[in-house]
């Protein structure tokens, strides 16, 4: 093909065809250059359209998503797209409960999910041998650090938590490790000594703050959480600020933290509260099929508003604030996605 205008021989073997339309073949060589020049483009045109470069492969196999715990927006995110996915897929798409972002991260690298969700500062947190085999498909929304107490409760600040017992969040979650940051910050470093730390999911962190058997619960996640939103609605509840710790986390873990107030509106009866927030990432591996990636981004983008009207936090998500997925970078199938729709 390098050479159309050669001679015949340049050309593949005619050897496939019968006798009498070879010898006609032969008597007329430049009509075959032109005729089999023709063939070989529409060949390789309508190569490049099915197995171009977005490669329209249907993805093969179970697909899963790694989420939190069963009353987290983490897992409720999931459960709605997970059927989503499944109709656009064309596989089998399953929703694993977790104890939040850190398993998450641990799970995805392990190849036991396709899929997980996690905060950013996890995501830093990794080591460099396995933050590299991971990639990002879309920033999704961010998580608000809360501190929850008692209406009436005597803990003002942070460092009012010294020797109470606190919900710190299950083991492996972004919470634990948000918890823990925070403490060191204000000098309660040794959080076993500083606190009595109690690690349950957030389910059961509102029942034991209503039954007396905590002092206060800290929780990160979407605004609202269904959890908090249920116990302020029958319980009287306050957020206690933190807002002021955010520059300090940033200086000394990098920007995935930021300042943010949680809403008057958020939950029945509350009050505008400084606080912290860290970006939602869904993660992959780096090595998972670019086709698959590609086709979950667009699922996960054109479906933010249906998804939203249960999940809040959900309406937040856009391909124009998505792409920002530091400390990771985007997998090249979700870049693929954003690059077809950017205007």
């Amino acid at each position: 093909m390098a050479d159309l205008h050669g001679n015949i021989a340049a050309v593949p073997s005619l050897s496939f065809l019968p006798v009498s339309l070879r010898d006609a073949c032969a008597r007329r060589p430049r009509l075959v250059q032109a005729g089999v020049a023709t063939l070989l483009l529409f060949c390789l045109v309508g190569g490049y359209l099915v197995l171009g470069k977005d490669d329209r492969r249907a993805p093969s196999g179970p697909v899963s998503l790694a989420t939190g715990v069963p009353m987290g927006v983490y897992h409720r995110y999931g459960e709605l797209l997970r059927p989503r996915l499944s109709a656009d897929l064309g596989v089998r798409v399953s929703v694993d409960a977790s104890g939040g972002s850190v398993e998450n991260l641990r799970r995805v690298v392990a190849g036991a999910n396709t899929f997980g969700i996690s905060t950013a500062d996890a995501v830093a947190d990794l080591g460099p041998g396995d933050r590299d085999q991971l990639r990002a498909v879309a920033r999704l929304y961010d998580d608000y650090v809360q501190l929850v107490v008692p209406v009436g409760s005597p803990v003002q600040k942070i460092t009012d938590l010294r020797g109470r017992r606190v919900v710190v969040g299950l083991p492996g979650s972004g919470v634990e490790l948000i918890t823990r940051r925070l403490l060191s910050e204000v000098g309660m470093g040794d959080m076993e000594q500083a606190i009595t730390p109690v690690r349950v999911g957030i389910g059961e962190a509102t029942e034991r703050l209503k039954d007396g058997t905590v002092d206060a619960f800290f929780w990160s996640g979407g605004l609202p959480t269904g959890a908090v939103s249920d116990l302020a609605e029958h319980w009287q509840v306050r957020l206690v600020q933190l807002g002021d710790l955010a520059g300090k986390l940033r200086d000394r873990y990098g920007p995935v933290y930021r300042e943010a107030v949680v809403p008057a509106d958020a939950y029945p009866g509350g009050t505008e509260t400084p606080t912290i927030a860290v970006p939602n990432l869904l993660v992959t591996r780096a090595s998972q099929d670019p086709e698959l990636i590609r086709r979950v981004t667009e699922t996960v983008m054109e479906n933010r508003e249906v998804i939203g009207r249960e999940v809040h936090a959900a309406q937040l998500v856009d391909p124009r604030t998505a792409i920002f997925t530091d400390p990771l970078p985007l997998h090249t199938g979700a870049l693929r996605w954003y690059r077809s729709v950017k205007p």
